[in-house]
């Protein structure tokens, strides 16, 4: 199985298999803390192979940089059974997980790991910084 998209973004939708994704996001900013994302989605295209084919688990978890889940609620998983015929060479899936209310109670660097059959297959880094409230503008960059 191979990842062929993977982002954080505002929107995303699959419509009869083409997939739209809109308004890729890696940084999160805000004033004060914590910072609360009220709705983003987990935009991921997969291309499978008849070699895929069986049970898998499918596992989205979001972590802090030592590796701690950001809540209770995650991971999130999932079964994912595959029985793709074998005269088919391949094929595409589009996966749109829409995730509300994500809360970062710290500034800096976090991770988005997905997960098939426990095998970390991406990781997506996210930055939550602090910006100044007068003029909305990020901390230089040491």
């Amino acid at each position: 199985m191979d990842i062929q998209i993977a982002t954080l973004c505002d929107f995303a939708a699959d419509y009869n298999g083409k997939m739209v994704v809109s308004g890729t996001i890696d940084v999160l900013a805000a004033p004060a803390l914590p910072i609360v994302q009220p709705h983003c989605c987990l935009a991921l295209r997969l291309c499978i192979t008849p070699e895929d084919n069986g049970a898998h688990k499918f596992t989205v978890n979001i972590i802090d940089g030592d590796g701690k889940s950001i809540d209770a609620k995650m991971p999130i998983k999932a079964d994912m059974p595959v029985d793709l015929p074998e005269d088919v060479p391949f094929l595409h899936r589009n996966l749109i997980l829409n995730l509300q209310g994500l809360k970062f109670t710290e500034v800096g660097v976090y991770f988005i790991d997905v997960s098939i059959d426990g095998e970390v297959i991406q990781r997506l880094p996210l930055r939550v910084i602090k910006v100044d409230a007068k003029n909305n503008q990020q901390p230089p960059v040491a």
